[in-house]
């Protein structure tokens, strides 16, 4: 039946600015949150919680923190990954501190310099295959420790699942631990996607962190499902100094923390934060299997998470961005990334694998 003439238009939501199916494979952020968090958070606001941390959400996070990471672990909530490792690397580092780390780290490569400039380190960096540092890499800048004109290694820094989506065993991880610890450096984990190596390993998250000696832990939400937040997770408490202070000094104090604490308690209280992992990199599996099947395509890296790195010709990847949004990874070479997230679906991954095998065929 048509409307009157006069009829006021059928109602839409005019908060709505986007298309909801409009799906992607550029990065996990670019996910919503997931219905459970989305819940909690609904659940957490009611009535007047104490400000700063005080809340009663917060106070429960850390049991569930030392579930995971052991009874000596205290959770920092922090907005976001960038403010979690800044906060983490100035709390074990002295004003001439330096923090060696792979080159393709995050805190290296994504992080407008924050590292450096906000928190004041020196980052010395190593080139290494597969975003992955081993003991003899670290040595290439674990020396001058009494050399004045040089920065002081005091912290090494790994990132779990790494950059170019491979992992850490709990072996490597130790054996990076000790080596560390025995010339008098702490050791630092990046862990924004800890989730997802912990799901591929089938391992849980204290054989990649407490377990080996990681004494310093930036634990992520965001990617996992969490609409924001972070924490920085104190392991070794004897390694770490003024987290309270620094994290109020870089502007990551929520007053609000119940909203941070509540989604983190989300993720982590039951298995949520495995089963999205577990759901993302099995996207990636699927992708990747997909993909490799396209002549011209080669998969640049083994795909142990949620990430898959492909190169293929230019053009092709140019054509398929006007479609489905990702990242060119190596303008040089014209590497491409592709990430899965906790709602990737079979669908999402199938319609992306005949999108590209048209272009490279168009």
């Amino acid at each position: 039946m048509k409307n009157a003439p006069n009829a006021p238009a059928p109602k839409t939501d005019a908060r709505r600015h986007h298309d909801p199916l409009t799906r992607g494979f550029a990065s996990d952020n670019y996910a919503g949150a997931h219905p459970e968090v989305l819940a909690a958070l609904a659940l957490a606001n009611g009535g007047h919680q104490t400000a700063y941390g005080g809340d009663d959400y917060t106070a429960h996070l850390q049991q569930v923190i030392r579930r995971h990471f052991g009874g000596r672990a205290e959770a920092f909530p922090v907005f976001n990954g960038t403010g979690a490792n800044v906060v983490a690397l100035q709390a074990v580092t002295d004003r001439w501190g330096a923090v060696i780390a792979a080159d393709s780290a995050h805190i290296h490569v994504d992080e407008c310099g924050a590292p450096e400039r906000v928190g004041g380190l020196k980052l010395l960096t190593v080139p290494t295959e597969d975003g992955k540092l081993t003991p003899e890499l670290i040595d290439r800048e674990a020396y001058g420790w009494d050399d004045e004109h040089r920065a002081m290694p005091q912290v090494v820094s790994l990132t779990q699942s790494t950059e170019l989506g491979t992992v850490y065993t709990p072996e490597e991880i130790r054996a990076i631990c000790a080596h560390a610890h025995e010339r008098g450096m702490v050791v630092h984990l990046d862990g924004s996607r800890l989730a997802n190596a912990a799901a591929s390993l089938d391992v849980p998250m204290r054989a990649l962190t407490n377990v080996p000696g990681v004494d310093l832990l930036s634990l992520g939400g965001t990617k996992n499902g969490a609409l924001f937040g972070e924490a920085v997770v104190v392991l070794n408490p004897d390694a770490v100094r003024g987290m309270k202070h620094l994290r109020k000094l870089s502007m990551q104090l929520a007053s609000k923390m119940r909203f941070v604490s509540v989604q983190l308690e989300a993720l982590l209280a039951g298995d949520l934060w495995l089963r999205n992992a577990r759901h993302a990199n099995t996207m990636a599996r699927r992708l990747a299997e997909g993909v490799g099947a396209v002549p011209g395509v080669e998969i640049r890296y083994p795909v142990r998470s949620n990430a898959v790195f492909a190169r293929l010709p230019r053009e092709v990847s140019e054509r398929l961005q006007k479609h489905y949004r990702f990242y060119f990874w190596d303008e040089a070479t014209g590497d491409v990334r592709w990430m899965c997230s906790f709602d990737t679906s079979e669908e999402d991954v199938d319609g992306f694998v005949a999108a590209l095998r048209a272009e490279m065929h168009a």
